[in-house]
């Protein structure tokens, strides 16, 4: 498998592990798994510490960290410049990053204020733009970018609020970003991940019904874990998915197909 996956030694770039929880961390255990190099970003100096925990506590080493605010242009620039100091090529990332302000995911859509749209469109949705922009010239090799959405990019889901319509802006921008690479023979695509227990779901007023309702619903009659996002990222991101792009595949136990 391992051989078909050609991960062993690629660069990976994870961006959004808050803590063990993460679909971010899920998806690094599954790219360590391959044999990849991962290269982690952190924003904030509380989150690099909870990250160097996590590795430590896995006995697992990064290929290189690096602090980087998607919400500003120099960070992402910065980042991507000292990652290609550190690894040269890279030939993958994954793009886990989204939030909201607690106030527009509480009442009604109608009342989100302009400068919390705004943000929650620059920290969910532009910040893939900038950042497939700046690592466009590291991925030499051809490779793949992975976004992470959610099921309210399509369909009303009471308290996502703004945050939904910031994910259908995150799934748009991975169509038209897989145009424009194509030609460089890099992929990218996003994967709608069902209701995970992670630090953003807290902030979703009515996570836990959501939680129990796709627990009832779904076709595999369950929830699904990080791991098994990790899993479905991994073949996303490897050779066994070399003509896909442009996609969004959903893992969440089936219930984004229930009427």
């Amino acid at each position: 498998m391992e051989d078909l996956l050609k991960l062993k030694d690629k660069n990976i770039v994870v961006m959004g592990v808050a803590n063990e929880r993460s679909i971010a961390w899920g998806v690094a255990k599954s790219l360590y798994q391959a044999g990849a190099n991962v290269i982690f970003t952190y924003r904030k100096e509380r989150s690099l510490s909870k990250l160097t925990k996590i590795l430590n506590d896995n006995q697992l080493e990064a290929k290189f960290i690096v602090q980087c605010d998607v919400n500003n242009d120099e960070s992402i620039v910065d980042a991507f410049k000292q990652i290609g100091e550190a690894a040269g090529t890279i030939h993958g990332v994954v793009h886990s990053v989204a939030f909201a302000h607690a106030e527009d995911l509480k009442g009604d859509f109608i009342d989100t204020s302009r400068e919390g749209y705004a943000f929650a469109q620059d920290t969910s949705a532009y910040s893939l733009i900038k950042v497939a922009r700046e690592a466009r010239p590291l991925m030499t090799e051809g490779g793949s970018i992975i976004a992470m959405s959610y099921l309210g990019a399509e369909r009303v889901l009471p308290g996502y609020n703004v945050m939904g319509v910031a994910k259908a802006a995150l799934e748009s921008a991975v169509r038209y970003l897989a145009h424009d690479l194509g030609k460089d023979n890099i992929r990218v695509n996003a994967i709608s991940a069902g209701a995970i227990r992670t630090l953003a779901a807290k902030g979703v007023p009515s996570f836990n019904e959501i939680l129990n309702k796709i627990g009832e619903t779904a076709p595999l009659q369950r929830n699904v874990t990080a791991e098994e996002v990790g899993d479905m990222t991994l073949a996303l991101i490897s050779h066994l998915s070399r003509g896909v792009t442009g996609e969004t595949v959903y893992v969440d136990a089936g219930y984004n197909i229930m009427g």
